[in-house]
């Protein structure tokens, strides 16, 4: 339920883009959302912002930026597994829709005793989760196409 909130936070500080020539602030995409004779602005490319915020919907959020591009995670526990818990950090590293502008780092701890201890996630999560979240921004993207055609 904490993803509603980010998402909140995220358009509110949308706000707050930087200025084009003619004094309007347009949106990474070529789209913009209009309000009054402003356009808001994600500092970040906004299909990976949306993808990867639809992506991790299934996790508590700790922190969502969406003009230095990090989205963090809470500590998440399966139900299937409750002596190990992940924790995702995702970088948006660029405005553009492309592979390399998209890091996932994944943090695994399993339960020893009554404590967590650091463990190693299996190789290939952060991989599986990068291209869950480009699937769904090309996804995004196609559908905008979409609908302005």
């Amino acid at each position: 339920m904490r993803v509603l909130p980010a998402l909140l936070c995220a358009l509110v500080l949308a706000g707050c883009g930087g200025s084009s020539n003619d004094g309007t602030r347009e949106m990474d995409t070529g789209t913009s959302i209009a309000s009054g004779s402003t356009r808001m602005t994600l500092g970040v490319n906004s299909y990976l912002w949306h993808a990867s915020l639809d992506t991790l919907s299934f996790l508590p959020l700790q922190s969502a930026d969406p003009f230095g591009g990090v989205i963090i995670s809470e500590w998440y526990v399966a139900p299937t597994s409750p002596d190990e818990r992940l924790k995702v950090t995702i970088y948006i590293m660029d405005r553009s829709l492309r592979a390399d502008g998209l890091k996932v780092v994944v943090f695994r701890q399993v339960r020893a005793g009554n404590a967590w201890q650091d463990a190693a996630p299996s190789a290939d999560t952060a991989h599986k989760l990068e291209d869950s979240i480009l699937t769904r921004a090309r996804e995004l993207r196609l559908a905008t196409l979409g609908q302005q055609g």
